[in-house]
């Protein structure tokens, strides 16, 4: 067991060591080769102190001890280890013992909404029955959920990391996962009622993460990575555990939950350690800005933070700008943003925007957009009018891939008309596993992915718009759910990153466009007015009527990652509607 009282000093950002020659065959290689340098990954705790620090040496002798721990359990080769993936070095351990034992490491989410002990040890139930698992770990803060999710699932070990300690080594030679090898499952982001895990393999990551590291990052010997992203969404996963070990770079760890509640460290620790490569969506950046005051900035240097990768389905700029112009007197340089493109069914990123430039935008005709499916570039005297609609440039594809925008028939699309994303590269997934309908579905005989994402490209760079299942559409115009989202969330009283927008049916059978926003706001007075301005927003940029319904904080749903889940908050929604209409039957 790895003990974190041996070294509380953090791990130095030069490792010390020269870049590597060839492309490491497997996850193992990679650590195997960090483990002569001096760097390695550091927990920082509630309060923003040093927690745990352990070096990618300690890293890999400890995994490999407890890898001859788990292979005394019997369980064949390929077996699935889940972990309930906190923010520990307990993650870091388990997952790296199964690269080095031969078992497929699969992380499960973390998080546990108030009130929602039966829902979370549902979701986990469904994911140990999806995936197979032989064996699954938790830390003692977890162990509860996991063993209620675990009864009667045939499991060869369920228990606490000291659970798994405490079994004898077995003394053999250990081989690692290498090549066409799983490397990991991956459980998508919306897979929280009907979980999907990804098939990535050895081969496929180590892909990925080389040109993540060598064309989208530009990797520096002097590179720092400071994350609080969670283990168990693709970002957190692949760019904060994995790519730092690939790329022999210290990892500076806060968990999502001290984020969400003390953001300002985040600032704290990329200002100590000097931290270069940070990551989040745009909630993150908008949630630190909300909670600092103009006195912090003087506490930080962030002059250092060359790139702050910014991803999601729909990036909008503004929380990005207010951001910025809040720590330019830390240092902090706009044009370090980096907006970026991916998904778990391709490793992680599929596009970068070019370094240094910072977040580059496409205003376009609305019009053209919505009714004609056309990506009319605006003169710059009309871009600021309700006319326009506003797209983040997502950047140029990665070399290893070709995208292609498709329409429904599958038909491709020429540049500036939008329709479905289509990608095709060596970082693809092999398929969902054990679901070969599902795989099918997404996955053409010759690897091209059918993304589930509404983009378009501009001189071969792409635009990302919308999730295809959540496009509303109205009287026969598409409109995406992220723009009426951002209105309602220009209304005071209105939270930000707080808002869902879908549609459902009317009462004379066409579809409406519904907002259901959380709001702190209790006078009825005052309530009927946030619906009626909110209602206007939407009236004067498009042109259409909706329905809005106000719910008290933690009202909405997330998925697993923390993103708003628009599928379920549309099931909530038509649920309370539902008894609404029986209690006025019955009351009638």
């Amino acid at each position: 067991m790895i003990d974190p009282t041996t070294s509380l000093e953090a791990s130095p950002t030069e490792s010390g060591l020269a870049a590597p020659e060839h492309v490491f065959a497997s996850l193992a290689e990679a650590l195997d080769y960090a483990a002569h340098g001096a760097t390695g990954c550091n927990f920082y705790g509630e309060r923003g102190q040093l927690a745990h620090a352990v070096s990618y040496r300690q890293l890999r002798d400890e995994a490999m001890i407890l890898a001859r721990r788990l292979r005394s359990l019997g369980c064949p080769r390929g077996s699935r280890l889940a972990i309930v993936a906190e923010t520990d070095p307990l993650f870091h351990r388990f997952f790296f013992a199964c690269q080095y034992a031969g078992y497929v490491p699969v992380a499960l989410p973390s998080s546990v909404q108030i009130g929602a002990r039966a829902a979370y040890v549902s979701q986990l139930r469904r994911m140990l029955e999806t995936c197979g698992a032989a064996m699954a770990v938790a830390p003692s803060s977890h162990i509860g959920f996991l063993k209620d999710a675990a009864h009667g699932v045939a499991l060869a070990k369920v228990g606490t990391p000291d659970d798994f300690d405490a079994l004898d080594a077995l003394p053999v030679e250990l081989q690692p996962m290498t090549g066409d090898e799983l490397a990991y499952l991956q459980y998508t982001s919306g897979s929280t009622r009907f979980p999907r895990g990804v098939e990535i393999t050895q081969k496929v990551a180590m892909a990925n993460l080389v040109e993540i590291a060598k064309v989208g990052l530009r990797i520096r010997p002097s590179d720092r990575i400071c994350a609080w992203l969670p283990f168990y969404h693709d970002m957190g996963l692949v760019g904060t555990v994995l790519m730092p070990v690939a790329s022999q770079m210290s990892a500076d760890y806060l968990s999502p939950r001290t984020f969400a509640m003390r953001p300002r460290l985040w600032l704290k620790v990329l200002s100590e350690n000097g931290g270069t490569i940070s990551s989040a969506p745009p909630f993150g950046y908008a949630l630190c800005a909300k909670r600092l005051r103009w006195t912090d900035c003087e506490r930080y240097d962030l002059s250092r933070w060359r790139v702050a990768c910014v991803g999601a389905e729909r990036i909008h700029p503004e929380p990005l700008e207010r951001f910025a112009a809040l720590l330019q007197p830390a240092g902090f340089n706009p044009r370090a943003f980096v907006a970026c493109y991916g998904m778990a069914e391709c490793t992680l990123a599929v596009s970068f925007a070019p370094l240094d430039t910072g977040v580059e935008l496409d205003v376009v005709d609305k019009a053209a957009m919505t009714e004609q499916g056309r990506a009319e570039p605006l003169p710059p005297e009309l871009r600021d009018s309700n006319d326009s609609l506003t797209f983040v440039d997502c950047g140029i594809p990665m070399p290893s891939f070709s995208v292609s925008i498709r329409d429904d028939q599958g038909r491709e699309l020429p540049e500036r008309r939008y329709g479905h994303v289509w990608v095709k590269g060596p970082s693809v997934m092999t398929g969902y596993f054990q679901d070969p309908e599902a795989s099918r579905e997404v996955l053409t005989g010759d690897g091209w992915l059918n993304t589930g994402d509404i983009g378009y490209l501009m001189g071969g760079r792409l635009v990302i718009t919308a999730r295809h299942k959540d496009v509303i559409i109205v009287k026969g115009r598409n409109i995406w759910p992220q723009d009426l989202e951002h209105l309602a969330e220009q209304v005071p009283g209105v939270r930000y990153g707080h808002v869902s927008a879908f549609c459902a049916p009317g009462d004379d059978g066409t579809d409406v466009a519904v907002l259901v926003a959380e709001s702190h706001e209790g006078n009825p007075a005052a309530r009927q007015r946030l619906i009626a301005e909110i209602k206007s927003h939407v009236q004067v940029n498009f042109g259409i009527n909706c329905h809005v319904d106000l719910v008290p904080s933690g009202t909405l749903p997330r998925t697993s990652s923390g993103k708003l889940s628009r599928s379920q908050t549309k099931r909530d929604f038509l649920g309370r509607l539902l008894h609404e209409h029986d209690a006025a039957a019955v009351n009638g």
